[in-house]
């Protein structure tokens, strides 16, 4: 039994799978989720056994509704075998439509606000609360709920019939204080941080994959000629290869494609530094199209400033109500609202607002709402150059509301049990929807687009406003950088920044203005941008490069923890040659990626450091590594753990590392060269002149390769610390380590934990400390080692076996 709303959309037409993975609470990977069964899998990526919803977030368009709608597809065709019985749909912005004073019982949320069932409604509902388990809901939004309502005044318990106000009840189902044991999906955009106490799975939507790309191109272009013709611009595009990255915007990418390539000869895609403005000016203009006969375009000059014109009170009218409805972040706008802003029948013909179930009850009145949020936010900006009465206070607006904004990422759900919201203050909202309008306002006020918009307002008002935002730019930049923590380090001047600095950059962008790039390096006063953890994407390469490029001097640059990816290093390459240091660790890169980078780096022969911990990298991507080692001088640190190296790729980067007389350290951990790896590692350890930090953790070396490690080490003067945690060591290895540091007087920190060491093989190392006073520590936390066993090391304070 199916209560939902119908789909907008054939979904034949608009989905593909696209990078989903499970994380923890702090966002580290638990794996991809394959099928959407793993979704309610409890055999993977629970994180919270008392918790009861899984919580999908990722950015604006990533696909969150989409993959709900797919879900929902799914279940219809009984091609989803979840044991759910009953399917209720929900869109979260509903709840802002109900007043402050209503209150509604379940039953009517259901049956009166979602669908009505097609039996008796108190025998379905009866069945419900006897046997929720069989019941799944889906809340897609959470963060586009406006209302002030105060959570604090949910009750502990909830009756199923008691009339309660609706967003209490929401937040009733998802703490599971109604209907216990029913399946949950809720969805918001990044930043919005759930409270944990209610998430069982967290599962984070990166977007297309390179492959799923390709899918997504095979499936939307059946004409193999024309698929190969978008396959090749894109291919030689990077930047809009990042842009499509992002569903929703290759969606609106391919759409304009398609309809121009059937209204006029050999179109392409955008140019190579495209912008989401720019993207977006096209789907305007697509749409705007549609008003026009085909026959007057067929084979017809085309032109945007032209079409643009002649719409130019349709665009005010759709601008002035998404701009009313943003101050408020209102995403649905009644009849009366809409006729009010002047849009006519044909205006809405034109397919930029869509009718959506009235959440009035019984009433029938349509009800609207833009296409997507960001086409909102983008008639907003629209609104706010093109209306000449708008003035500096309108104009900065909403960058105003962002930078009154907490910089620390929001929490939701700020029941009794967390910390009290201001007065006021709504405790759903993520105000991405604020950011994407000024990013827009940033670009449709640029240098390349004062054509576009010259017959559409008078030049004198884009200078003034142009001027305005270009000088606010400039403050902004500089307030927004004196806030962040500094560090000092060798050699580097640090500057941490934080996720919201990364939509600066994405602002700076689309201004596409080389001064306001210049000010913004200049004004940076140092030069180790850490960019960690900033929830930055493949298309923000491209901002981080118009700003990066200006930079005199050598940078270095950290993107650990971001969804970077292979197109991103791609948008990088303005920077190579200033980048000394550069971090790219768990950013999805693969030996595509890699290649790239050493074909960059190998030309400057400036880089020091390399990390690329935590990627897909293979032992394809290895070999590059190894040659970049090779062939770089500077090249000292190396960090590429937790890929996908086997003994093949550990080779390549053993006899590189031999031959290099430069390199300090090397971080292998987690990948699974085994004994054949460690062999020649052990080798490249022999008699090396400067290799001082050595991981080759985690990566199946057993007794074997132990052995030969241990023997090449009884030549090696430069390492101090050996990490070789998580391994199969057994005591026969142990020996040999024991019989190594008799010998080596220069190693300080040796870790053996969590190998198979027993008591046999402590008491060899234990021995062996009689005749070495270098080392520090052995450490042998984890191994096959009793408490009881451990006391006869006591004295020995460098034995730490617990």
């Amino acid at each position: 039994m199916l209560y939902a709303q119908r789909e907008e959309m054939l979904l034949e037409e608009i989905y593909s799978d696209s990078i989903m993975e499970l994380v923890s609470f702090n966002n580290e990977s638990l794996g991809q989720v394959g099928q959407l069964e793993a979704l309610f899998d409890d055999a993977v990526g629970v994180i919270n056994e008392d918790g009861e919803t899984v919580y999908v977030y990722g950015d604006a368009g990533i696909g969150k509704s989409i993959l709900l709608q797919k879900i929902q597809s799914l279940w219809a065709r009984k091609e989803l075998d979840i044991g759910a019985k009953f399917f209720f749909r929900f869109r979260c912005r509903m709840f802002s439509c109900f007043k402050e004073d209503e209150a509604i019982c379940l039953k009517d949320l259901l049956f009166k606000y979602n669908c009505y069932p097609d039996q008796d409604p108190t025998e379905v509902f009866h069945h419900i609360l006897q046997f929720p388990h069989t019941v799944l809901f889906t809340f897609d939004g959470f963060d586009e709920i406006y209302s002030n309502f105060d959570l604090s005044s949910v009750p502990e318990i909830c009756s199923p019939n008691e009339p309660i106000h609706p967003l209490a009840l929401l937040v009733s189902l998802l703490r599971g204080k109604l209907l216990k044991g029913c399946k949950k999906i809720l969805t918001a955009r990044t930043g919005t941080e759930i409270q944990k106490n209610i998430i069982r799975k967290k599962v984070f939507l990166r977007g297309f994959s390179k492959n799923n790309l390709k899918e997504y191109t095979a499936m939307f272009f059946r004409d193999e000629r024309q698929r190969a013709l978008v396959s090749n611009q894109l291919e030689a595009n990077p930047n809009l290869c990042s842009l499509c990255s992002v569903p929703l915007f290759c969606w609106i990418i391919f759409k304009c494609y398609e309809h121009f390539h059937s209204m006029f000869d050999n179109h392409e895609l955008p140019g190579s530094s495209v912008t989401l403005t720019d993207v977006f000016l096209l789907m305007i203009e697509v749409h705007l199209n549609r008003s026009v006969k085909t026959s007057l375009l067929k084979n017809n000059i085309r032109s945007q400033a032209e079409m643009f014109k002649s719409r130019k009170e349709t665009l005010l009218a759709l601008g002035k109500m998404a701009y009313k409805g943003m101050e408020n972040s209102f995403f649905i706008f009644e009849q009366e609202k809409v006729s009010s802003a002047n849009i006519s029948e044909e205006d809405l013909q034109l397919g930029f607002l869509r009718t959506v179930k009235s959440y009035s009850g019984c009433d029938s009145q349509a009800t609207y709402e833009f296409l997507h949020v960001t086409l909102q936010s983008f008639f907003t900006a629209l609104f706010l150059v093109i209306e000449e009465k708008v003035g500096a206070k309108e104009l900065l607006e909403f960058f105003n509301e962002c930078s009154s904004f907490e910089t620390a990422q929001p929490t939701c759900l700020r029941i009794p049990w967390l910390k009290k919201h201001l007065a006021g203050e709504n405790p759903f909202q993520n105000k991405e929807h604020f950011n994407f309008t000024n990013m827009f306002l940033c670009g449709l006020l640029s240098g390349s687009k004062q054509k576009l918009f010259r017959h559409l307002v008078s030049p004198a008002v884009i200078k003034r406003k142009r001027k305005t935002l270009i000088t606010y730019l400039a403050e902004s930049m500089k307030s927004h950088l004196k806030g962040f923590t500094r560090s000092r380090l060798t050699s580097y001047n640090q500057v941490q920044v934080q996720p919201n600095f990364v939509w600066m950059l994405r602002c700076l962008y689309e201004t596409q203005s080389e001064k306001v790039g210049r000010m913004a390096a200049r004004r940076m006063h140092a030069n180790y941008i850490k960019l960690a953890y900033c929830n930055a994407c493949s298309a923000d390469c491209s901002a981080i490069s118009f700003v990066v490029h200006h930079f005199q001097k050598r940078l270095a640059l950290d993107l650990d923890n971001n969804n970077i990816n292979d197109y991103g290093i791609k948008q990088l390459q303005p920077c190579f040659s200033k980048l000394a240091v550069i971090r790219l660790s768990v950013n999805q890169v693969t030996d595509h990626g890699v290649r790239i980078l050493y074909e960059e780096l190998s030309k400057y022969q400036i880089v020091s450091f390399l990390g690329l911990y935590n990627n897909q990298i293979t032992d394809v991507g290895a070999k590059y590594v190894a040659k970049l080692i090779e062939e770089c001088s500077s090249l000292e640190y190396v960090k590429i753990g937790a890929n996908k190296i086997t003994s093949e790729g550990g080779k390549c980067l053993a006899q590189a590392i031999q031959k290099s007389k430069t390199m300090f350290e090397i971080g292998m951990w987690g990948n699974q060269v085994g004994d054949e790896g460690a062999k020649a590692f052990a080798e490249a350890l022999r008699n090396h002149p400067r290799l001082t930090n050595v991981s080759l953790a985690f990566n199946g070396i057993t007794t074997e390769g132990g052995k030969s490690i241990a023997e090449a080490m009884q030549h090696n003067n430069s390492v101090r610390i050996f990490w070789l945690t998580k391994n199969e060591l057994d005591d026969e290895a142990a020996m040999s380590f024991a019989e190594m540091l008799k010998v080596n007087k220069k190693l300080v920190n040796l870790w053996l934990i969590q190998n198979r060491i027993t008591a046999k093989g402590v008491k060899c190392l234990s021995e062996a400390l009689k005749e070495n006073t270098t080392i520090q520590e052995i450490c042998l936390n984890g191994n096959l080692i009793s408490q009881e066993e451990a006391k006869a090391f006591e004295n020995e304070e460098r034995i730490i076996c617990f």
